[in-house]
């Protein structure tokens, strides 16, 4: 089985994929850590010295490896990651998508201290801005993220909620 999260960034996506994993006694991979061992740099400095376009292009060639590479695995994608280069269609096609929808609010609240780690927050000058840029991003962003088969709406999604959501969902398939 593959588990693919996706979301907005601070959506709890690495945090429940991580457990999930164990959970279900898989691998987990983080595609931006996979992409930060393979190019030996921070996602940081991949967006400062290469800029946006070259980082989306390798999210999507390290997530075509990684799915080549993993048939069984939880992946915690990027927050953008299914919304360039057709990374979607590969995502509902090899594997089920989760999608963690959670609200803005939480989301500003989750991301505030670590905004200036993020290349797409980094020079936002406070909160109402942050609040503002993810309503923005989230709006652009929907359309790709509505697409998934499976849908948390809690601010918090345990895996106990996911793991019965998983068991719904191959019951009905």
């Amino acid at each position: 089985m593959r588990l693919y999260l996706i979301g907005m960034p601070g959506a709890g996506k690495t945090t429940l994929g991580r457990a999930l994993a164990v959970a279900n006694e898989l691998p987990f991979l983080d595609l931006d850590e996979e992409i930060v061992r393979r190019e030996q740099r921070s996602v940081s400095e991949i967006f400062a010295q290469d800029g946006e376009e070259y980082f989306r292009q390798r999210e999507a060639d390290v997530l075509r490896d990684v799915v080549a590479e993993h048939p069984r695995v939880v992946l915690a994608t990027g927050g953008g990651t299914p919304c360039y280069h057709h990374n979607l269609d590969v995502l509902l096609a090899t594997g089920l998508t989760l999608y963690l929808a959670v609200p803005v609010l939480e989301l500003t609240r989750r991301l505030l201290a670590a905004a200036a780690t993020r290349p797409l927050l980094a020079a936002l000058p406070d909160a109402a801005a942050l609040q503002n840029r993810l309503h923005e991003t989230l709006a652009a962003r929907q359309r790709f993220y509505d697409r998934a088969p499976l849908r948390c709406t809690a601010p918090t999604c345990s895996v106990e909620a996911v793991q019965q959501m998983l068991a719904r969902y191959q019951a009905s398939a």
